[in-house]
């Protein structure tokens, strides 16, 4: 499975890659797209009363006029819509001449019920809003009663920032070509971009080496290998040690809900830190999970000194304010203990973002991974959220780098981010997962597995699959309770289908 996102200028490289190594030119990977795409408009929508192709000047026209020639030669009603004349002696042009439909203009474009409407006008590189007679052609299509389809992006989306650039095609279904973009996923472009099919059309995987991506769509192949798997000789503290901090007498579950998390996705050992108050709320609640009181500084210097817990989580339920800042920045002077600072922990940062970012990044060694939410966000990092340019992808990637942390910057959406420039989107989210206690859980499978030993990214990466995958499983009505037991049935099918490819591989069988 590929799961490299490209930029619409590394896509632009690819291309430019393939067409120098051969045996393709430019016009022949417009022949490969346009054969693509027609042969699933074939398949998928062979039944249409017609197929109305809307084409631009530029080479996303070009491939559209190779589609409106593959369908004529099918046999199917072919109608072509003209967006402007494509420059002399281009690909779009040689398209243009090879094409039998006679091109007539946009202006004209009247959509046919039970039609297929292709829109071919603008392709991911499209950086300012579409007008004129083109934007009426879109809106016009988007309120017939007819099959969209979007070659290679919808037109009027930003392939970089899944945002609209203005008025944008509403497309069920989108064709693109060898890799996915940002705006395929990021929303609101996942949601108008429809099914989402990548067309295979020449372009060797070997381009990627010279492109370098620094973008993936968050997928089990990523960090599969890095899952901590039990070894034989292993014992309960040698599988990592996480402690949860818990917040007052009358806020505990979240802690709790963090610290179930951690056990169930294979922590040897878990202890919530709670202040003598919750004492015995806690106690009431616990059986294989630790207890230890933790009223101020002191007593968690002692803990760390004596029980040398691999991970913390500090945030859920615990309250705002300066007790989590002063714990807060006591961790970070722990080495080298893996950290999650999630809900309140970010929170009470709000006015003091710097001296977090500070001590995070007063070690070379990347060891706080931060949750935030939209909310969250915006009070830790004012400036880059309210940014008017720029995707969510971008933002994260900033926030990573001024916090010398790794971002899980939660939503439909959510990416994870480093602060040396890599990033993944989540792709299997759900909006089951909106509902009290899930963020807590997410940060303690953070915990569990970075004190494991899993790399902070790979652990975040893995965490918010998992996460979410526990959340498909359990279906409508699920609450935050019943998350735990369901993440740790995930992680030990995806462990045990690693294993089998990896058995695969080294018996020399395709898995």
């Amino acid at each position: 499975m590929a799961y490299e996102i490209l930029t619409p200028v590394e896509m632009g490289k690819a291309d430019k890659l393939t067409i120098a190594a051969g045996p393709y030119d430019g016009y022949g990977l417009m022949l490969n797209a346009g054969s693509a795409i027609a042969h699933r408009l074939l398949a998928d929508d062979g039944d249409a009363s017609a197929f109305h192709v809307l084409c631009g000047p530029g080479n996303n026209g070009g491939d559209g006029y190779v589609v409106a020639r593959l369908l004529a030669e099918s046999g199917a009603s072919v109608h072509v819509w003209s967006y402007g004349k494509p420059a002399a002696q281009t690909d779009a042009a040689m398209a243009l001449q090879d094409c039998p439909v006679q091109p007539r203009p946009i202006a004209e474009f009247q959509p046919t019920p039970g039609s297929v409407i292709v829109d071919a006008l603008f392709g991911a590189g499209l950086n300012k809003a579409v007008t004129g007679e083109a934007a009426e052609a879109i809106g016009r299509a988007n309120v017939a009663a007819a099959r969209r389809v979007a070659v290679d992006i919808p037109s009027g989306l930003d392939g970089l920032t899944g945002l609209p650039l203005g008025p944008v095609f509403h497309a069920g279904r989108t064709i693109t070509f060898f890799r996915k973009k940002p705006g395929h996923l990021l929303y609101p472009g996942r949601t108008l971009c429809g099914e989402l099919v990548v067309a295979d059309i020449g372009i060797r995987k070997d381009v990627l080496a010279a492109i370098k991506p620094r973008c993936f769509e968050n997928t089990p192949h990523q960090w599969c290998e890095r899952l901590p798997a039990p070894e034989a000789n292993t014992h309960k503290y040698k599988r990592g040690h996480v402690a949860v901090f818990s917040g007052g007498a009358t806020a505990t579950g979240a802690a709790r809900l963090s610290a179930l998390a951690a056990a169930r996705a294979g922590a040897g050992a878990v202890t919530v830190l709670s202040p003598g108050e919750a004492l015995a709320v806690n106690a009431a609640h616990l059986i294989s999970i630790m207890l230890a009181r933790c009223d101020h500084n002191q007593d968690l210097q002692t803990f760390v000194e004596t029980r040398k817990a691999s991970a913390f989580v500090l945030g859920p339920g615990f309250g705002i304010g300066e007790r989590a800042r002063t714990f807060a920045l006591a961790l970070l002077g722990y080495q080298p203990a893996q950290l999650v600072f999630d809900a309140d922990a970010i929170t009470s940062f709000e006015k003091h973002p710097d001296v977090l970012f500070h001590a995070a990044g007063s070690t070379a060694e990347i060891r706080l991974v931060l949750t935030p939410h939209e909310g969250e966000f915006k009070r830790l990092f004012p400036d880059i959220a309210g940014s008017e340019t720029g995707s969510k992808l971008e933002r994260a990637r900033k926030a990573a780098a001024r916090a010398h942390a790794i971002i899980i910057y939660k939503g439909a959406d959510t990416v994870i981010a480093s602060p040396d420039g890599r990033a993944a989107i989540n792709t299997n989210g759900t909006p089951l997962l909106a509902t009290a206690g899930s963020g807590d859980v997410l940060a303690g499978l953070v915990a569990s597995l970075m004190a494991q030993g899993m790399p902070p990214f790979e652990a975040a990466c893995a965490a918010v699959f998992i996460h979410a995958a526990a959340a498909r499983s359990l279906g409508f009505g699920l609450i935050a309770e019943d998350l735990p037991a369901v993440t740790a049935i995930v992680l030990g099918d995806l462990m045990d289908d690693w294993q089998q490819e990896k058995s695969a591989r080294n018996e020399g069988v395709a898995p």
